[in-house]
This record gives structure tokens, sequence and C-alpha cells, in this order.
């Protein structure tokens, strides 16, 4: 297929984030198959998160020495293939396995998949990280909606995710064997192969700031549909509109942010963005209406979309270690958290109420807020 370079990439996040959602998207019906209650659950889909926090501390040698395309393969396509293997598991500790490894797999996939459009983006002069990163949302609001009316005609999870595979399978296939390495950053150090990414002290403001966006997502993306389920009572397919408007305006805002960095720089960006990210969240937590919850839900997506993608740029760009060790300390910190929030809400949620779940994450959001010093006020990266 001729597409440049970057569209090669975006395609690799839509397609793992296709897989992603369709799983999290039947995590109502993985939980009744299960017959475990949400703590239970959150504690099984705790294992992509030990396996992603395994990955992004020691796998940046392993990404750096097989190259973008190689990893890509493994990556992309061993992910969807984790994931689809989940809703055949008929207990909990199997399925904590099977996302142990895809964990590992996605840990791998976020170093790589980051590494190289930011080194894209040095070769085009102009940013395309966010947009990058608004291929994984609108995954997620593609695969929303298709499961939406999926789950509501009763199709079978197995099924559902057996079919999710087929399709990255052909696609990332002819996508991923045109990927070409791009260049490392004429600034960049030579990538030594012994590093472990652990965060350095410099970096730790741009890791609460992933947090919390991973946070945000999280709690979208992961519980929306049993908060519909739970606290209204609709319908299958309104229950999945949470997921559907959350991923909606995440991915818009995603694929246009960029231009607005450039103009107004990250640092305003991010300030915005936070605080559309907390009204969403005061919106769900506390919503007297299923549409307001949605109004909330809609906020949240949009909130949490170019943050974590402005954070990745700084800490790519950052001179005092390899870009791939950088990122990969970042996504250590972030990535994870967008594991580990299915078992810290599902406890809240379980003990508290599922409302209290979406509050907690408000003081989170305040800490970001006090780091976003360490974004860049220029209005161009480029420039």
């Amino acid at each position: 297929m001729r597409l440049e370079p970057q569209q090669r990439i975006y395609v690799c996040f839509f397609l793992f984030a296709v897989s992603m959602g369709a799983l999290l998207s039947r995590l109502p019906d993985l939980q009744d198959a299960l017959a475990i209650d949400k703590s239970e659950l959150g504690l099984t889909l705790i294992g992509a998160a030990i396996g992603a926090l395994i990955s992004l501390t020691f796998a940046s040698p392993i990404v750096g020495r097989l190259g973008a395309r190689k990893t890509a393969f493994i990556t992309v396509l061993g992910t969807s293939a984790s994931l689809a293997l989940v809703p055949w598991m008929g207990a909990a500790p199997l399925v904590f396995a099977v996302l142990f490894c895809e964990g590992l797999l996605a840990g791998a996939l976020e170093i790589n998949l980051n590494v190289e459009i930011d080194r894209i983006e040095a070769q085009l002069g102009r940013g395309v990280m966010n947009r990058a990163h608004g291929f994984w949302s609108l995954g997620f609001f593609v695969t929303a909606l298709v499961s939406s009316a999926v789950r509501q005609a009763g199709v079978p999870m197995q099924l559902h995710l057996a079919l999710t595979f087929a399709f990255v399978l052909i696609v990332g296939s002819l996508t991923i064997a045109g990927i070409r390495n791009a260049p490392a950053r004429p600034t960049a150090d030579h990538i030594e192969t012994g590093h472990i990414a652990l965060p350095t002290f410099g970096l730790l403001p741009l890791c609460v700031i992933g947090i919390a966006a991973f946070l945000v997502e999280g709690a979208g993306i992961d519980w929306s549909a049993i908060y519909m389920r739970d606290v209204f009572h609709v319908e299958p397919f309104i229950g999945g509109l949470g997921l559907t408007l959350f991923t909606f305006f995440m991915a818009l805002a995603r694929l246009f942010a960029d231009r607005f960095v450039d103009r107004f720089g990250s640092r305003s960006v991010a300030l915005f963005l936070l605080l559309l990210s907390t009204a969403g969240l005061c919106a769900v937590w506390l919503a007297p209406h299923p549409h307001v919850a949605l109004l909330g839900f809609a906020f949240m997506g949009a909130g949490c979309s170019a943050v974590y993608p402005l954070a990745v740029s700084a800490a790519a760009q950052r001179t005092d270690r390899p870009a791939h060790v950088n990122v990969a300390a970042l996504g250590q910190m972030a990535f994870v958290i967008f594991f580990l929030a299915p078992p810290l809400l599902g406890f809240v949620a379980e003990h508290a109420g599922i409302r209290m779940a979406y509050l907690v994450c408000i003081p989170v959001i305040l800490a970001a807020l006090m780091g976003i010093g360490s974004l860049s006020t220029r209005r161009s990266a480029f420039a």
C-alpha cells in the first residue's frame, strides 16, 4: 500500500486501539462470564499492567535492536491475538495470565510507536504526535460504536474478538510490511543497549501529567459501560454511548490538536485540557440523568486527548538520555496507570459506589496542573 511513513504508524495505533477497545467494550460480559465482582474483575485486569510495567522497564534495548518494523509486527499482531484469547479463558487466573502476556507486548509497542513518530516528526518539520494518538482514539471510537451494536444484537464475545483479530491481522500485515526505520533526531544520543528505563527527577513532572491523562482515559474507557448499566440501568446500546462519546471527542481533539499546539504552545493547551477533564469528571460524578453523564464522558474524552502526547513529545526531545529510554520511562509511569485504573477504580466502585470512582481522579488532575511548567511555552517546536 502507498502510505506515508507517519500514516503507517497511524494505522498501527488504530489497530492496537481496535483490539483493546473490543475487549474493554465487553467487560460487562466478561464479568458475567467469569462470575466475579468489580474488585475481582479489576484484579484480573491488572495482569496487563504488570506485563506492561516489566516491558516498559526492560524492553527499550530490545526495541532498539529489532527496529520499528519487526517490533510492530510482533507487538501489534501479538496484542490482538492475546486479547482474542481472553473470552476463551474460563477462569479469572487464566485471563490474568493472558493479559500479562498482552501487557508485555503492549509496553514494547508503546515505546516503538512513540519513538518512531517522534523521529518522523523531526523529518517532516511539523507536529504529528497528537494526530498519531488521535488514530488510537479513533480506533477506540470505531470499536465502541461497532461494539454497542454487536452487544445489542447478542453476538457472542468469542466471535466478536475473533473477527476483530482477523481484521487486525489482514490490515496490520499489509501496513507494517512497508515500515522503514526513521533516522534518530540529529541531536539524539546513540541508543545504548544497556539502559534500563527508570524515571529521572527531571522527568517526574511529565510522568505526573501522563498519569493524570491515562487515569482519566482508563476511567472513561474501562468503566463507562458498567457505570451506565449500574447507575441508570440503561439498555446495552445506550450504555455503550458513554464509551462512544468519550472516544469520539478524544479522537476529534487529537486529530486537530497539533495546529493549536503550534499556535498556543504545549503548556497552554495542556492547561485548558486538564481543566476540561476536571469538568467532565465532576459531571459524571454528580450526574442526575444519563444525558448529563454522557456529556461528562464527552468532556473527559476531549480533556485527556492531547495531554499524554504532549508529555511524550517533551520526553522524547530531552537530551539527557536516548529517546527510547525517556519515552519508556514516561510510559512506565503513565501507560501502566491505564491498566491499573481498572483495579484501582474497581476497588473504589465496589466499596464506595461507582460514582466515587470518578471523583478520586480529580486530585491527580490537580497534581498534573502543578507540573505543566515542564511543558514548552513555545508556539511551535519547529520554529
